[in-house]
């Protein structure tokens, strides 16, 4: 059976109920929590985004026994890798091992802040690679130093560790970052239902490997309000990665989904209160040979209901696939 888990989304919640929501759903029996890692949200009408490291601690501090993984963060120009190594062994300590490290090349929409322009896609993976090479390294707890294309490291030690090392996913959408997890990752990430991406993880060294997921959903009792919902905050979501990671601002956003209908957004993420219809989606990641899928609840002034209703109804309907 797959690990059910529930995803903190930074992008639509208040930074305070945000811990609250991850409180609530270890209470509701999920397996483990994501956080996503933005400095924008896709859309003006999700309206935050807060620090996820900052969110994180917070929420160590306030759980008790649920694991914790970003999902993802990219170490490839916001953050230099050393310093994600660090937030993440010092997530790992704070939180007694209950910590993930995701990992991912990034979107413009995120990264441009720091004004470098962003690579194109061959640079990202070259940097993204150096970067995962950085921070396992930093983990061993030795003295590093490092000089590749893109970074350099000066004799870099971390000094404060979890007793063990932090677990890396890494996030793939083809071949090539599936073969990079399967080699340096803990991990595979995807937000689609991929088989093949999966079976190439496996066969190039990531069989046995955990395979996360996510799966966003709309709950409300009226379903015409759920999918309201879901088109007015999720129809950046219609476009492939391939543009998702181009895209520089929530305008631009905007401006790709303005041709996106409600009933677009409805066949991809489950509305209204029906358990079925979210079971189905899960079922397909785990037919691909997903071992760990995250629900979104889109809408933040609806998580607290979404937990109770999970609880109740969704997670035992889960726990029979």
């Amino acid at each position: 059976m797959a690990e059910i888990g529930y995803t903190l989304m930074c992008e639509q919640t208040p930074t305070r109920r945000l811990v609250d929501d991850a409180v609530s759903a270890e209470r509701a029996g999920f397996d483990y929590e994501a956080m996503s890692d933005h400095y924008f949200p896709w859309l003006e009408e999700m309206g935050h985004s807060s620090y996820a490291w900052s969110v994180l601690g917070a929420v160590a501090h306030a759980t008790e026994r649920i694991p914790l993984m970003t999902y993802v963060t990219c170490p490839i120009m916001r953050y230099h890798p050393a310093v994600v190594a660090q937030k993440a062994a010092t997530m790992g300590a704070l939180s007694d091992g209950r910590f993930t490290l995701g990992l991912g090349a990034g979107e413009n929409l995120n990264e441009h802040v720091v004004g470098r322009g962003w690579p194109p896609v061959n640079i990202r993976h070259e940097m993204f690679g150096e970067a995962v090479e950085i921070i396992q390294a930093l983990f061993s707890g030795d003295y590093i130093s490092y000089r590749g294309d893109h970074y350099t490291v000066d004799s870099a030690k971390l000094y404060d560790l979890p007793d063990e090392p932090v677990p890396v996913g890494i996030a793939a959408s083809g071949p090539q970052s599936a073969d990079l997890a399967a080699e340096y990752g803990d991990a595979l990430i995807a937000v689609h239902p991929d088989a093949h991406l999966v079976d190439r993880f496996h066969a190039t060294g990531g069989e046995g490997k955990p395979v996360y997921g996510q799966v966003a959903v709309s709950y409300d009792t009226d379903v015409e309000a759920a999918k309201e919902r879901a088109h007015r905050l999720w129809r950046w979501f219609a476009a492939d990665w391939k543009v998702l990671s181009e895209l520089p601002a929530p305008v631009n956003f905007a401006s790709y989904a303005k041709f996106v209908r409600p009933d677009d957004v409805a066949s991809q993420v489950p509305c209204g209160d029906d358990p079925d219809k979210v079971v189905e989606a899960v079922k397909k990641f785990i037919d691909a040979g997903f071992t760990h899928v995250a629900l979104v609840q889109i809408g933040a002034e609806h998580q607290q209901e979404f937990l109770t209703w999970a609880e109740k109804e969704l997670l035992p309907a889960l726990r029979d696939l």
